[in-house]
């Protein structure tokens, strides 16, 4: 079957962690293992409850502070610190942007509710026709009903579509309802992967 939906992920995919130096730098400066930092800010109850929309974002960085027993007055410090070295593949944006519009192209994302707000000032949006973020549509992958949503949105089937992520976990959500997957660990085997899918 042709393919007619092409999906991606966020975090790992079109935002990757490139320079880990900045959030060492801040792991050690509050006495904290990389590691420790990491699931603090990612997976922490507060984390998860962001992720279902059960709480905002600034929400949860204020439970992040206080966990690091940190005053409120360093939440966008830390915040900032946190993702400094975090960067926006342009290179990507733009092959996205050369797949429509002969692809319905879609964002599937567990992310917290200040995604969108972020997207749109890094002036991205316009890559996709749709994007489906755990926090407001209160379910994440690699639940099925996430998948079902984005491909709702699109207007394609499971077997038209196509979902590019960098958990093994949610390539195997997605390819259990019906989709294909490409797991987005090495991007240029995984972007010729999806080439040559698409050829």
């Amino acid at each position: 079957m042709t393919i007619r939906g092409v999906f991606f992920d966020f975090g790992g995919v079109i935002v990757r962690t490139e320079y880990q130096a900045p959030r060492q730098h801040l792991a050690e400066r509050l006495s904290l293992e990389y590691e420790v930092l990491e699931k603090i800010v990612f997976n922490s109850p507060s984390s998860l409850k962001a992720s279902h929309g059960e709480i905002s974002a600034d929400e949860h960085w204020a439970e992040v502070v206080k966990r690091l027993r940190r005053p409120r007055s360093e939440i966008q410090s830390i915040r900032d610190e946190f993702f400094a070295g975090d960067i926006v593949d342009r290179e990507l944006i733009e092959y996205i942007r050369t797949l429509r519009p002969k692809y319905k192209i879609g964002l599937i994302s567990n992310a917290w509710n200040d995604l969108r707000e972020s997207i749109f000032k890094q002036m991205f949006d316009d890559v996709f026709d749709n994007m489906v973020i755990s926090a407001e549509v209160g379910v994440m992958k690699p639940e099925a009903r996430i998948y079902q949503i984005a491909l709702q949105q699109a207007g394609v089937s499971p077997h038209e579509a196509v979902f590019v992520d960098d958990f093994i976990e949610n390539i195997e959500g997605c390819e259990a309802v019906g989709m294909q997957g490409i797991l987005f660990n090495e991007p240029l085997i995984a972007l010729a992967d999806l080439r040559k899918l698409l050829d």
